[in-house]
């Protein structure tokens, strides 16, 4: 464990900037929450009669892939999700994977993450969640005239487990991961539900959301997407920022397995091949900059946590890279170490 880190200005504006370019190994923004920039496309229209929640349909992707059709009574709307069946005949535990702040309809992990790849021979069932486009994965107080209706943490922990475990045949156990936003939003939904998953992995995420530096990182997320962080949980003042802060309720996850990891911001071989090979260098190495920034900060956000447990003496498995940007190249890179912690916590060493 590392020592605690305290807020320097310092850490909170490399967290801010990196916030403010608010991209997963995609597109740079330059919104900031107090002028945010319309959403790309529409939200989600809300659907006041569906207010039942079940599995309408699913399709077959190929493989052991399958995208499920799901009626949420919470968010009035269908929201589709992908599953990786996993390896073998037996009862598997269910691994759920969150992408980041761009929520496309396809999840990042699959898109641009190998994901499909490296849990091909994983007895582990993974579930990826699409569209949760600047959601923080969070229930929302009101409706967002950018974002639309969002309550995420109860489709999540309440609406989605019980339909996805029961076709999969689950063995009950799961466990619950994500990079940048969405690597918030999982230690987030660990700590509000103790007991729910056996081991949380974030990758490149802040965590914190009440103090200055939490809410500007958060703030500023939702706002790269068109979003009012005020519709999320309220103003400032808000209780339920602090209750959705998990530095200052990391005491919730004692007794589950954490992994956290960060890299420096410096760019690695693999970095730098991949801006040359693009077909707009200039544009590549804009996207890089962004890159940087977004991994110094979540650097900070990183050691905030990991010192807070610490004090608290809850263990945890960190990894930091002296090398890796925030791009999909360098969470790729993150995956198998991760794997390592929610494998054995989940009960599966042998498929380290």
């Amino acid at each position: 464990m590392s020592t605690r880190v305290p807020i320097t200005t310092a850490a909170v504006m490399a967290a801010a900037v990196a916030a403010s370019v608010a991209f997963v190994g995609a597109q740079v923004s330059d919104a900031e929450p107090t002028n945010p920039v319309p959403s790309v496309t529409p939200p989600p229209p809300v659907d006041p009669k569906m207010t039942r929640t079940g599995l309408l349909s699913s399709e077959n992707m190929g493989g052991r892939h399958e995208r499920l059709h799901i009626a949420s009574a919470a968010m009035r709307r269908v929201i589709d999700v992908d599953v990786l069946r996993g390896a073998g005949d037996q009862p598997r535990p269910t691994l759920y994977l969150l992408d980041g702040v761009d929520g496309d309809p396809v999840s990042g992990w699959l898109t641009k993450g190998g994901a499909a790849e490296f849990f091909a021979d994983k007895p582990v069932d993974v579930v990826l969640t699409s569209g949760g486009t600047g959601s923080m994965y969070s229930d929302w107080e009101r409706h967002d005239a950018a974002l639309g209706l969002n309550r995420w943490e109860t489709f999540l922990t309440t609406e989605l487990p019980p339909i996805v475990e029961s076709l999969l045949r689950s063995d009950g156990d799961r466990a619950i991961a994500g990079v940048s936003m969405g690597a918030q939003a999982a230690m987030m939904l660990a700590q509000r539900h103790p007991g729910q998953y056996r081991a949380v992995a974030g990758m490149s995420g802040c965590y914190s959301t009440a103090d200055p530096l939490g809410h500007a990182v958060t703030s500023i997320t939702v706002a790269s997407r068109g979003g009012n962080a005020d519709n999320l949980w309220g103003p400032a003042n808000s209780p339920e920022w602090v209750a959705h802060d998990t530095v200052l309720n990391a005491e919730r996850l004692r007794g589950t397995a954490v992994y956290l990891s960060a890299a420096s911001g410096a760019p690695t071989h693999a970095d730098l091949v991949a801006v040359a090979q693009s077909p707009d260098i200039v544009d590549a190495l804009t996207v890089a900059g962004g890159g940087v920034a977004l991994e110094a900060g979540a650097r900070a956000c990183t050691e905030r946590l990991v010192a807070r447990l610490g004090e608290l003496r809850i263990p945890a498995t960190v990894d930091y890279s002296d090398a890796g940007m925030h791009t999909w190249v360098d969470f790729q890179a993150q995956l198998p170490r991760a794997w390592k912690v929610l494998s054995t916590a989940l009960g599966l060493p042998g498929a380290q």
